[in-house]
């Protein structure tokens, strides 16, 4: 675990469970045959260490007569399976009235599909395990409900060429992630546009960025570099960050030029 909102969570989580086992006067590998996980797990879980899915939660409520209550924790403990930047990344994000963003290495985060996002995390040095993998993708999915919230925020993003060329996780990955971003150009959510490689002026040289604007009329900007994720407040870093962009869109392709561009790549990859 990465933080010590989330370990409390599942610690809290955890003591739950083993009272409410011990009050139905079963011993931990009775349960877990009962719900159908291991020992280790059971073991594991309620001591804080793992992170229990949904159906632990609904089969250990079930087993134990817990009445919903562990059940009703799911909510909770789906939270802390996120790591904090990503927890506090989808709050803001899930905030924000206006959101632009431009990816200059691969597709921006809420544009993945499941596959290309995990195609991503497997090549993580030094590498992350399977369940670590899992919790990433899971968290970086759940970010994307901010296409689904009513009313719609203004959402705007600008790819770097070489993004949608180049074949993560092989061909067919790349192909469905290039149907994927036609969906979303296509649809009312939001407006994609592809910045081309052959431009001589580009304002983005200095990397990815996103920002945020807040319903207060807050802006805030991200930036993630390596391992390091920063959020900008300081107004005078924001309003560079906000020229950069607006110069970023407006070197770009228009947004039908760039649908036009994405279809043209998508062709040339099969």
């Amino acid at each position: 675990m990465e933080d010590e909102e989330a370990e409390a969570v599942l610690r809290v989580v955890g003591r739950q469970i083993r009272a409410w086992r011990d009050q139905a006067g079963l011993k931990q590998a009775e349960l877990a045959a009962a719900i159908g996980y291991g020992e280790e797990m059971v073991s594991s879980v309620e001591r804080g260490r793992r992170i229990p899915k949904p159906e632990f939660l609904d089969k250990a409520d079930e087993v134990l007569g817990a009445g919903g209550k562990l059940a009703s924790m799911k909510e909770d403990v789906e939270r802390a399976r996120y790591p904090k930047k990503v927890r506090d990344l989808a709050k803001l994000e899930g905030e924000a009235v206006d959101l632009g963003a431009y990816a200059s290495h691969h597709i921006h985060g809420l544009l993945q599909t499941p596959e290309y996002a995990r195609e991503l995390y497997a090549m993580r040095r030094p590498p992350y395990t399977e369940d670590e993998i899992d919790r990433h993708v899971a968290a970086r999915m759940a970010r994307k409900s901010v296409f689904e919230r009513t009313p719609h925020a203004q959402i705007t993003f600008v790819q770097e060429e070489v993004t949608l060329r180049r074949p993560i996780g092989g061909k067919m990955v790349l192909r469905r992630q290039l149907e994927h971003l036609l969906e979303i150009g296509t649809s009312r959510h939001a407006v994609i546009q592809v910045m081309p490689t052959h431009r001589e002026d580009h304002a983005g040289m200095g990397g990815s960025l996103q920002l945020l604007k807040l319903p207060d009329g807050t802006t805030l900007g991200h930036l993630e570099v390596q391992f390091l994720s920063r959020l900008i407040s300081d107004p005078r870093e924001v309003q560079v960050l906000e020229m950069n962009y607006g110069m970023i869109r407006a070197q770009a392709l228009t947004p039908r030029d760039s649908l036009t561009f994405i279809k043209k790549v998508l062709g040339d990859e099969t």
